[in-house]
């Protein structure tokens, strides 16, 4: 008898301590993100804490961004694939962390990699088929419109402009930062 209420003991402080750390670790998360802190879990860029800051200029080709995407169907297609996660951006969607490689003005060439204003951009590689066989189609080449951005991710198995196309600019949240990440 005194043995089984000793262990009851044991279990009942190790449920409570358990319940505290994850209370006080949701409690950061909140915190965290009021304060315009994401957590990353996609490859696209390293995994862990970022911060959104406000951008104090326009947007230039190397700028690291937050951007929601819009609600259409490319996107409604590229969550219903898994390719985009979970968030609190319009339509359901987490926000994505890609740098600027053009903007409104320039031009893009989409071939067996990418080309902006006629520089091949290195690891740009197309792929013809997604992790999982599915074809992928590549976005069309052409003039990236005034208010918009084109975004790409060095990672192979990015979903970018590639294949969804440029993304306008009021969808921008602010500069992407990393807090504590990690590369795998």
């Amino acid at each position: 008898m005194f043995v089984t209420t000793r262990r009851r003991r044991r279990s009942w402080r190790f449920v409570a301590a358990a319940m505290t750390v994850a209370a006080i670790g949701a409690a950061g998360i909140v915190v965290f993100g009021t304060f315009g802190g994401r957590i990353n879990v996609t490859p696209s860029e390293p995994l862990g804490l970022w911060r959104i800051e406000p951008l104090d200029r326009p947007v230039m080709p190397g700028d690291l961004i937050f951007i929601c995407p819009p609600v259409n169907d490319v996107m409604r297609k590229a969550r219903a694939r898994g390719y985009l996660r979970f968030g609190l951006c319009p339509g359901g969607l987490a926000p994505l962390i890609k740098t600027v490689v053009a903007v409104g003005g320039q031009r893009v060439d989409i071939g067996a990699d990418i080309r902006v204003d006629g520089e091949a951009l290195p690891h740009s590689r197309l792929a013809v088929r997604d992790g999982a066989g599915r074809k992928l189609q590549p976005f069309a080449s052409g003039i990236v419109p005034v208010g918009h951005v084109f975004l790409f991710s060095s990672f192979a198995g990015s979903y970018d402009s590639r294949y969804f196309g440029p993304l306008p600019l009021s969808g921008m949240l602010g500069r992407a930062r990393e807090v504590v990440t990690y590369a795998p």
